[in-house]
């Protein structure tokens, strides 16, 4: 099912479901509004692609709520001149919402079958300013420098000290941080010209952050 087939009235919910949640950034609703989440999910989830719950992908692992994804998003304050680190790619669903809001994504997947999937997916698309990389998120390559902007989409059970110092000045990183088979907070971390800026946000349940490239898959 493609966007232009989805019924007027999925596609009217789904930003009303949004707006009654809180998100109120035009920019992210507009993003939202573009990415067609249809073409993220598994076929035979197709018809639920608007619907405000994650649903299940390749490799155990999840799409996130559109809600979720909004929220996220709509927290890392972004701009075109940003550069964004997403740990933990998917169907990359995510990393496609984040490029229209900024100069660049570079999202990071250990699973190959995941990551492959989506940088075909992206591509054809035509989100060019997203780079796909398969990899450790919890070992991000130094070449790669640091980022504007992180987000973390995958449950960590506290957050990397290493990850954290890769933020740009001024920078926002947003990541879920708990028990790995519970529900975690929302950690939003700003640095300052002092240090760090920690506060919590919302509860949420992520999939487990794990460390490696995934052997199999």
């Amino acid at each position: 099912m493609s966007a232009k087939a989805t019924t007027p009235p999925e596609k009217m919910m789904f930003q009303l479901t949004l707006r009654r949640r809180g998100i109120s950034e035009q920019a992210v609703l507009r993003a939202m509004e573009e990415v067609p989440r249809e073409a993220f999910v598994q076929e035979r989830d197709r018809a639920d692609a608007y619907r405000d719950s994650a649903l299940g992908i390749a490799c155990g692992q999840t799409i996130s709520q559109p809600f979720v994804v909004a929220y996220m998003t709509e927290q890392l304050k972004l701009t075109k001149a940003h550069r964004v680190l997403e740990i933990g790619t998917g169907s990359g669903y995510q990393a496609a919402v984040l490029s229209r809001l900024a100069a660049h994504v570079v999202t990071i997947e250990r699973f190959r079958t995941l990551a492959d999937s989506a940088r075909r997916l992206l591509e054809a698309r035509g989100y060019h300013n997203v780079e796909v990389m398969l990899g450790d998120g919890f070992a991000v390559p130094e070449q790669l420098g640091r980022f504007d902007r992180i987000i973390v989409t995958a449950a960590m059970t506290e957050l990397p000290e290493e990850l954290v110092q890769r933020l740009e000045p001024a920078g926002i990183l947003i990541a879920p941080v708990g028990p790995h088979h519970g529900v975690q907070t929302l950690v939003r971390v700003v640095r300052t010209a002092t240090g760090f800026d920690r506060k919590e946000l919302v509860d949420v349940r992520f999939v487990p952050a794990l460390p490696g490239i995934a052997q199999q898959l």
